[in-house]
């Protein structure tokens, strides 16, 4: 009998080729055993606004996939990532599932998240994540050497409530729509922006960069 598969897998495939991101058949099946997952906890939980399954392929999944590659550039080696305001673990469980060298820690304020988020590391059989339910300002944790967001704040308040947290030699990445000219012209001295980098999602008609920072 011919293994039935999931149509969405060629479509992922497609769009990790396009950005330039080798992805394998095992890592497809299991992005997209958490796509089902978030949707499922979703009805009952409400962890996303966005509930078309369609929607989710692209809007989440494809605009987290976007980061791979350049994450990979900064952090080659084994690290530490924290993910700031994780939500349904955005990037924080795809950045685990295609980067098994990184540990990652996801913290959200809203308890059902971060354990949604557990959730997802044993179902997915991911020993690389994990999720703590608290303000990141207080989480209690050693120093990390990536330290990202994706809609947490303003580029300002993510370095202010964050950077007790960065390793030395560290680095901050921001996702981000539009270039955020004047967010980054709001942030303090002592922040370097060295790089801002523009993404293009496949299947995405909307503008999204990578805001890189680093302490001077």
């Amino acid at each position: 009998m011919n293994e039935v598969v999931d149509p969405r897998q060629a479509e992922l495939l497609g769009a990790a080729s396009e950005l330039s991101l080798m992805l394998d058949t095992r890592s497809a099946e299991r992005l997209l055993r958490y796509l089902d997952l978030l949707q499922r906890w979703n009805a009952t939980y409400n962890l996303t606004a966005i509930r078309d399954p369609r929607d989710m392929l692209t809007q989440h999944l494809f605009d987290c996939l976007a980061v791979i590659v350049p994450l990979r550039r900064v952090l080659a080696a084994k690290g530490r990532v924290l993910d700031v305001g994780s939500g349904g673990g955005l990037p924080g469980v795809v950045i685990a599932a295609l980067c098994s060298q990184l540990d990652v820690q996801c913290v959200d304020t809203v308890g059902k998240k971060a354990a949604f988020i557990r959730q997802a590391a044993v179902e997915l059989g991911l020993s690389n994540l994990h999720a703590e339910h608290a303000r990141v300002e207080h989480l209690d944790a050693p120093p990390f050497d990536l330290i990202t967001s994706r809609a947490f704040s303003s580029l300002a308040d993510f370095v202010r409530l964050t950077q007790r947290h960065l390793a030395p030699g560290a680095v901050w990445m921001a996702m981000k729509g539009k270039h955020p000219d004047a967010e980054i012209a709001a942030l303090p001295a002592n922040i370097d922006v060295f790089h801002v980098e523009q993404l293009a999602v496949p299947g995405l008609a909307a503008e999204r960069c990578l805001v890189w920072m680093k302490l001077k």
